[in-house]
């Protein structure tokens, strides 16, 4: 146990060889002001902390004294612990009451709980909805795509048949006009 002397009011580290904190160490300090004298070996107490001093030989710079710390007291040992109250009795309309309550808030949250998944499918029906109009949608821009694509290729189709049957018909009327020439010449020869 280390010394603590009272000249100049010095502790040297009591407090902390014991684990205390520094508000012990001001303690102590307080307790050995008022102690000029050559202390007692009763017990002094202040602000929850018991020690106990006991004096050692003197020294010429002033007195010297073991401090031994007890744990903390309770500074009001005369009032009584506070307890819990206690919990009065239920009468049985009492307990009705609650469950009743305790049913109706269980039913208010299942009819949230339900109306929420409520929504969350009609969200997801309206999303399927959504998708299958897109997809029908783009379906039907493809297949008019495709039948204006065919219209355009037959009309074309047709405009080449048709140019090439009158570039036949123009050869023919050609060639029957070089017949006819023919015969002619060879009538005006022969």
């Amino acid at each position: 146990m280390a010394p603590v002397t009272n000249h100049g009011l010095r502790c040297l580290s009591v407090c902390s060889l014991h684990g205390q904190d520094q508000g012990d160490v001001h303690a102590v300090s307080y307790l050995l002001m008022f102690q000029h004298t050559a202390p007692s070996h009763q017990p002094v107490q202040y602000e929850g902390v018991q020690a106990q001093t006991q004096s050692v030989n003197k020294r010429a710079s002033g007195q010297a004294f073991e401090v031994y710390l007890e744990a903390p007291m309770d500074p009001s040992p005369d009032k009584p612990k506070s307890k819990a109250p206690l919990r009065k009795e239920l009468s049985l309309e009492q307990l009705q009451q609650r469950l009743g309550a305790a049913d109706q808030r269980r039913k208010s949250q299942e009819a949230a709980v339900l109306q929420q998944l409520a929504e969350k499918r009609e969200h997801e029906q309206a999303v399927l909805r959504k998708a299958l109009e897109e997809s029908r949608s783009f379906s039907r821009r493809a297949e008019e795509k495709l039948s204006h694509k065919l219209e355009v290729i037959k009309e074309n189709r047709e405009a080449h048949l048709n140019a090439l049957k009158q570039r036949l018909q123009q050869k023919e009327a050609h060639a029957a006009q070089v017949r006819r020439n023919k015969e002619a010449q060879s009538d005006y020869s022969g």
